[in-house]
């Protein structure tokens, strides 16, 4: 990534320190992009094809001031990293569902961060997620301000990221630790934009936490979470939602 593109990236969300390759730097940097950048999947539903190209994430989101989904946002933060001198490397994750199963290979898209000879799992594009990266070592419950997150061995390939939840632990995605190539991504991020069946097509979304809550805008709602506070209202039509989008996105069409 050029410098001009880099002051650029750093600007849109919002960090202005030095930056290097340190774990300090990493987890302002994920913090930073959270705060600042949406998840959303609009164009899926403005019919405007996404494709894995890394010069098409930095105009979107940082050019056209966008979010995006998984392949987009974590691919994009891959290259900011890469050019403040990480070492990085991008995985494949399986996404936990409501049926105790995983999703294909290639559904989730996160990053490995190496240095000190440690691993760091960092992800920008996930949702509701830890603001900072994860160490990649089994057993040890890592507390963060979003949660308290551990991973622990799945099988003899993958890894599972949990959460705390009452009660016990949630399975947020499983990984292995092999190193991906992005176009691998490149048949899954198709099917998301056109299967009746990818949870991407139900519906338009766009979600930003907040130091203290979240805030989600889909086609039939705005929820907005602060502590334990929740203040929800209905989407009536397409004009009122376009009309929060600006309001609590900046995002304009």
């Amino acid at each position: 990534m050029e410098e001009y593109k880099l002051k650029k990236y750093l600007s849109r969300i919002k960090y202005n320190k030095n930056v290097r390759a340190d774990l300090d730097t990493l987890i302002e940097l994920q913090k930073c992009h959270l705060l600042n950048i949406p998840f959303e999947n609009l164009d899926i539903h403005n019919g405007t094809p996404i494709t894995i190209d890394v010069e098409k994430f930095y105009n979107k989101i940082v050019e056209n001031k966008r979010g995006g989904f998984c392949y987009e946002l974590n691919g994009l933060f891959n290259e900011l990293l890469k050019t403040v001198g990480f070492k990085t490397f991008l995985v494949s994750a399986r996404v936990f569902d409501t049926e105790e199963n995983y999703s294909d290979e290639f559904d989730h898209l996160a990053v490995i961060v190496s240095f000190h000879n440690e691993q760091w799992l960092t992800d920008v594009g996930f949702g509701e997620f830890a603001f900072s990266p994860l160490k990649i070592m089994t057993g040890i419950e890592q507390k963060d301000a979003r949660g308290i997150f551990r991973i622990n061995q799945f099988d003899e390939e993958y890894i599972a990221v949990q959460k705390q939840i009452p009660g016990g632990w949630k399975n947020e995605y499983l990984i292995s630790l092999i190193p991906r190539n992005i176009s691998e991504f490149s048949e899954k991020c198709y099917y998301h934009q056109t299967s009746p069946d990818s949870h991407f097509t139900q519906k338009k979304l766009c979600s930003i936490p907040t130091r203290n809550g979240r805030i989600t805008l889909t086609d039939k709602s705005l929820k907005i979470t602060n502590n334990e506070s929740i203040e929800e209202k209905e989407i009536k039509n397409e004009e009122q939602f376009y009309q929060l989008l600006k309001e609590y996105f900046s995002i304009e069409f």
